[in-house]
């Protein structure tokens, strides 16, 4: 049998609100209140978790340490200009004598104690200095204050002193040079110029008689003395000739070229040997070896130019010579030797070029014309 169930009595005089909290609640209010406190929770766990993670962040950040490179600055002042220096030009001397002893060497000897053997003092006899040129009687020595060229470099030539750095000899070495050993006081004054010349000039060496050529080549004579062939270093040969007469020689065919030499002391022997062992040959002709030398490249800044005599056309020779070397800047320095007809042909060459002229005489005695 089937209970009825019956509500609750309601006592009718308590108040309505009781009647109403008495009542029980709905399901419907009850999901909805469950429902606010599970966001309110979900809310307050959301908030808790993210404070959390901060402070964790927060923890991380502050434990790691920084990574970064701390910039390098660097200053520079300004910089100075940099120094050249320039190392001085070094001249090397190839004199080979030794120095003369000093006249004001002191002839006094000091000691702490004495002794008893006496020390003899020598007397120095000092000749009276000579007011003519050269030394002595012969050309061993040249001009100059003792056995250099004055203050330092240069070269020297019959007491004609240059400082040019490249220099021309032209010497006579014709027949004519055998009288009165002029030849043997030509080969000495050469050599003696060559052996105080210093290491590193260019020189270059013209020879001449009727012919021309170049130092240390090979000449032979033809017969009658008319013509001659020169045979230079390498075999290149060059040929001469005559009209008749000892005066009038002329190239046949193309001109030599006068090479440059570089002084040392294999080179200074070498041209010696040369001076000693040339030989004299016939004819003096003078214009074409000092137009051999001018026509060097590059020409050499001074000539020393020695003969021992005039020629038959020197007085044009003198002037044409004059004012080509004149027009190229090259001095021309003049040795008449013994042979005072020659003097006004080569003081015309000399005046012309700034160079100077020194006559030799018979007795060996050297004066120099302005």
């Amino acid at each position: 049998m089937s209970q009825i169930s019956v509500p609750p009595q309601v006592d009718p005089q308590l108040p309505q609100a009781v009647v109403v909290a008495a009542r029980p609640l709905s399901a419907r209010a009850l999901l909805r209140k469950q429902q606010r406190t599970a966001t309110l929770v979900s809310l307050v766990v959301a908030l808790l978790l993210m404070v959390m993670m901060g402070l964790i962040l927060a923890l991380i950040f502050m434990a790691v340490e920084s990574t970064s490179k701390p910039t390098l600055v660097a200053y520079s002042g300004v910089p100075e200009p940099e120094e050249r220096i320039t190392p001085p030009k070094v001249q090397t001397s190839v004199e080979r004598k030794p120095s003369a002893p000093s006249l004001s060497a002191s002839k006094m000897i000091v000691a702490n104690n004495s002794s008893p053997t006496a020390v003899p003092v020598p007397t120095i006899e000092v000749e009276d200095v000579s007011m003519e040129m050269g030394v002595g009687n012969d050309f061993g020595e040249g001009w100059g204050d003792g056995d250099g060229f004055g203050s330092g470099g240069g070269s020297s030539f019959f007491g004609q002193t240059s400082r040019a750095e490249r220099i021309a000899y032209v010497i006579d070495f014709s027949s004519s040079m055998k009288g009165q050993d002029r030849h043997k006081i030509m080969r000495d004054e050469l050599c003696e110029s060559l052996q105080k010349m210093e290491n590193g000039l260019q020189i270059g060496m013209v020879f001449f008689g009727g012919p021309a050529w170049v130092a240390g080549d090979e000449i032979k004579m033809g017969q009658g003395k008319k013509d001659a062939v020169v045979t230079a270093k390498g075999g290149k040969k060059f040929k001469w000739k005559s009209n008749g007469g000892a005066h009038n020689w002329e190239p046949d065919g193309p001109k030599q070229k006068v090479p440059w030499h570089t002084i040392d002391d294999r080179e200074v022997k070498r041209l010696q040997k040369i001076v000693r062992e040339t030989p004299l040959f016939w004819g003096t002709i003078w214009d074409h070896p000092l137009h051999m030398a001018l026509d060097m490249d590059p020409a050499p800044q001074t000539i020393y130019f020695m003969t021992d005599g005039s020629a038959s056309g020197s007085a044009k020779w003198a002037q044409e010579i004059g004012k080509k070397a004149k027009k190229m800047g090259v001095v021309i320095n003049c040795v008449a030797l013994m042979h005072p007809k020659a003097k006004e042909d080569l003081q015309t060459i000399a005046d012309m070029t700034g160079g100077q002229l020194t006559m030799v005489n018979e007795k060996g005695k050297r004066v120099q014309i302005k």
